[in-house]
């Protein structure tokens, strides 16, 4: 997609997902460039060099680094790992404090034990999605299948550039 984006003479930066959406912007709009608002971050707190406490407050430039990750480690021991859903709100939440993080963390791990709980899953991550939408249609088939059939189906062409699982993927060869 970079190549694609160098040729038309458009930004290369950015997922691969913003380079499809600029690029059928580019498409389907005559050849005009989609405008690119970059927001810089008010704050210029260092979160690889300052001294982490309960009082702390998130910031709008919240860095998941080693800092942050002893930090964590130290208030909630060895199970502490990031997840999305964690970092998602951490970023939304500037001002709340890295006390407020670590409630917010534990809330999320114990949604673990309810066996109805599923995570939602970005759509960045279609073979996950892919993955998960396959097993829940065909739960006697193994994983194998599953990644076999998400390998021929994202070789095909897909009208939004999605690869969405179908029950006639089956049939794909």
């Amino acid at each position: 997609m970079i190549e694609i984006c160098r040729n038309l003479k458009i930004p290369m930066n950015g997922s691969k997902f913003q380079l499809r959406d600029r690029i059928m912007y580019f498409l389907d709009n005559d050849g005009k460039v989609q405008a690119t608002i970059k927001k810089k971050p008010k704050s210029k707190f260092n979160w690889s060099k300052e001294t982490l406490s309960l009082s702390t407050p998130l910031t709008d430039n919240v860095s998941f680094g080693q800092n942050f990750r002893k930090f964590m480690t130290l208030h909630l021991g060895d199970e502490f790992s990031f997840n999305t859903d964690f970092m998602d709100w951490a970023k939304a939440n500037s001002g709340k404090t890295m006390q407020d993080a670590i409630d917010m963390w534990r809330a999320l791990e114990n949604r673990k034990s309810d066996k109805s709980f599923r995570r939602d899953i970005a759509d960045h991550n279609m073979m996950n999605q892919y993955l998960r939408d396959f097993s829940d249609d065909n739960p006697q088939l193994s994983s194998d299948i599953a990644r076999k059939c998400w390998h021929l189906k994202r070789r095909l062409p897909m009208k939004n550039g999605f690869v969405r699982y179908e029950k006639s993927d089956l049939k794909l060869k």
